[in-house]
């Protein structure tokens, strides 16, 4: 899946939005694709939130066929993925406030508030670098241009469940999108609006 998003809002917004500490992050907003840097939020050794920058994009496998940076993950048994998710302190929030989903032009932004956070995790091999984990979207009840996979979107009290629990309970978060979740927001550009 080729995912990217718009984070459109200041450091300090994002961290107030989602409980955390901005520091020094620079960002002002804008469009993340692939291998571009964008803040996430983890939890530090001291247990509280901070927001920090990492590359969207974890380096691939060793002798993958597929040179580019993998944003996205689906397969949660995949040994590439488990050893990371099982470890709470690599699972992060993928701060965003809208998604490009199911082709060019078609941007989605959440029905539950103007910043959504989504499940990522995060590695620190040969770059600091983070993926967003995603899940497959209930189509029996949503709009027929909304694709089969969608991020995981999280709501505050599942958000301190990524972020803290044991991987059999974060690993629960991890059922379909129901579409009700997400709203179009048109045939934008790239900003998304």
């Amino acid at each position: 899946m080729s995912l990217s998003y718009v984070l459109d809002a200041p450091a300090r917004t994002i961290a107030d939005a989602l409980g955390a500490d901005a520091g020094n992050d620079p960002w002002e907003g804008g469009t993340v694709t692939a291998g571009s840097y964008a803040p996430v939020v983890i939890k530090g050794r001291d247990g509280r939130r901070r927001l920090v920058p990492r590359q969207f994009g974890v380096p691939p496998p060793p002798h993958s066929a597929n040179p580019h940076v993998v944003t996205t993950l689906r397969n949660l048994e995949s040994p590439f993925w488990i050893g990371t998710l099982r470890h709470t302190q690599f699972r992060c929030l993928v701060p965003a406030t809208h998604l490009a989903l199911g082709g060019r032009g078609r941007w989605w932004a959440s029905t539950e508030g103007p910043i959504m956070a989504l499940a990522g995790i995060w590695r620190d091999s040969e770059v600091p670098s983070f993926a967003i984990v995603t899940v497959a979207v209930d189509r029996l009840s949503g709009p027929a241009d909304l694709p089969q996979t969608a991020p995981l979107l999280l709501t505050p009290r599942e958000q301190a469940r990524w972020l803290t629990d044991a991987w059999a309970n974060a690993e629960a978060l991890a059922r379909p999108l129901h579409p009700d979740r997400l709203h179009r927001i048109g045939a934008g550009n790239d900003s998304g609006r």
